[in-house]
């Protein structure tokens, strides 16, 4: 596992419970260059001191060098904690996915709210109707699968789609995708309520189109 050590006086924040470590933040990063590599590795963070701070996942490309997991030193970053925070992060938004009209866009996940910094869904049409995810970090890139099976266990809709935030997406290093993880893709225009408002909106992009009068 790599090694983080962050230079003396910086990990007040991280002490704080900030979960974003810049680049300017680190002392050093030892391990094994492939893993250095691999955008999303997990890593643990440690103070100049050698102290235990967390666990991170690790991305060499981003000037957000790493993004914290856990502050656990015996909770290991592995598929059961992902799902347990994506399980966690739907049960608190649970009552507002269910009062929520047909055309309403719901926030399901909201990422370091919710220990899954960088992940952001949103649920439009209910039960049958989408999960639309973006990946914007490493960490939660590197976790795709464990988080869309997790999605589809807990809310119980069949459709999951990626979007990107392409210049987020590129600032972390990562392909982009536009692409259904699951079930089917969305339609090319739907109707997305927003308080009193309505929108035409193109849920696989993200892009609203002129407003729709009420």
């Amino acid at each position: 596992m790599l090694i983080i050590t962050i230079k003396q006086g910086k990990e007040k924040s991280l002490l704080a419970g900030d979960p974003w470590i810049y680049a300017s933040a680190v002392e050093r990063v030892e391990g094994r260059p492939q893993e250095k590599n691999k955008p999303g590795a997990t890593a643990t963070v440690q103070t100049s001191s050698r102290q235990f701070i967390g666990r991170a996942a690790y991305n060499a490309k981003s000037q957000i060098c790493a993004r914290i997991w856990t502050y656990k030193e015996d909770e290991p970053v592995d598929h059961a904690l992902i799902k347990r925070r994506v399980k966690a992060a739907i049960a608190k938004r649970a009552a507002a996915v269910r009062a929520a009209g047909p055309n309403d866009l719901v926030p399901v996940v909201r990422g370091d709210e919710d220990g899954l910094s960088g992940l952001l869904v949103d649920s439009w049409g209910g039960v049958q109707g989408y999960l639309i995810c973006q990946f914007q970090s490493a960490g939660v890139d590197a976790w795709k699968v464990p988080i869309v099976q997790a999605l589809l266990a807990e809310t119980g809709c069949p459709n999951v789609y990626e979007r990107c935030d392409d210049l987020v997406r590129k600032g972390e290093g990562l392909p982009i995708f536009y692409r259904a993880l699951a079930g089917e893709e969305p339609p090319d225009h739907v109707l997305v309520t927003e308080g009193k408002q309505r929108y035409s909106m193109d849920l696989r992009t993200g892009f609203k189109y002129p407003k729709v009068r009420s």
